[in-house]
């Protein structure tokens, strides 16, 4: 398969990419606070730190994982969630800023998809919690997009030559999410242990399940 690159296109099909300028404005704020705060000695950096590891790594992507299972365990609703993300992931009550127009891409052994938001950090927040560091950053912004295959590899995740790899580039219009392949032997696990195996990063498309 070839590999293709990054897509973007907004949600109604036409090319360019825009980012979301509340979400810049919001940004900066937060930051002149919390280096305002802890400036002061209201605030310790290391609980600061730890509060925004739970909500990245547990509570936002928690969401993310009962989705990918309810997929996984129920095709009718995997069918809803590849044609109209935004409406299959609403109706689990996962909604909110960042989450309004959703596109999940489902990965398959021969196609791998990986999101990324090259202009800056646009992100499906109720799904997958909040964007790790390493998805902001510039490197992994501009190398994603030339070079895949190079940048999953440095995840420890290789993608055999069979398979095309796909770049999706979110926008302030749509955000995307990883459908991973389902692992071989969990047809006896139920919803909830297969939530467990379900990884923020599997979901972004920088590591399997």
């Amino acid at each position: 398969m070839t590999e293709q690159g990054h897509d973007h296109r907004d949600a109604d099909g036409h090319a360019g990419h825009s980012h979301d300028p509340l979400e810049m404005g919001a940004a900066l704020r937060v930051r002149a606070l919390e280096e305002l705060m802890i400036a002061k000695g209201l605030v310790d950096p290391e609980a600061l730190d730890s509060v925004v590891e739970y909500y990245e790594r547990e509570v936002g992507p928690r969401n993310g994982a009962a989705v990918v299972a309810r997929a996984w365990t129920d095709p009718a609703f995997k069918v809803w969630l590849l044609e109209d993300g935004t409406e299959a992931i609403h109706s689990m009550g996962f909604t909110g800023y960042q989450g309004e127009h959703m596109h999940v891409v489902e990965n398959t052994d021969l196609v791998h998809n990986v999101i990324v938001c090259t202009l800056c950090s646009c992100y499906p927040w109720p799904v997958l919690g909040l964007p790790p560091a390493w998805y902001k950053s510039a490197a992994y912004r501009s190398r994603v997009v030339r070079e895949p295959r190079a940048v999953l590899a440095e995840f420890g995740l290789e993608i055999p030559v069979s398979t095309e790899v796909r770049v999706w580039d979110s926008t302030a219009e749509i955000r995307y999410m990883v459908l991973p392949q389902r692992p071989a032997g969990t047809e006896n696990m139920s919803s909830r242990e297969l939530a467990d195996l379900v990884t923020r990063n599997g979901m972004i498309g920088t590591a399997r399940v």
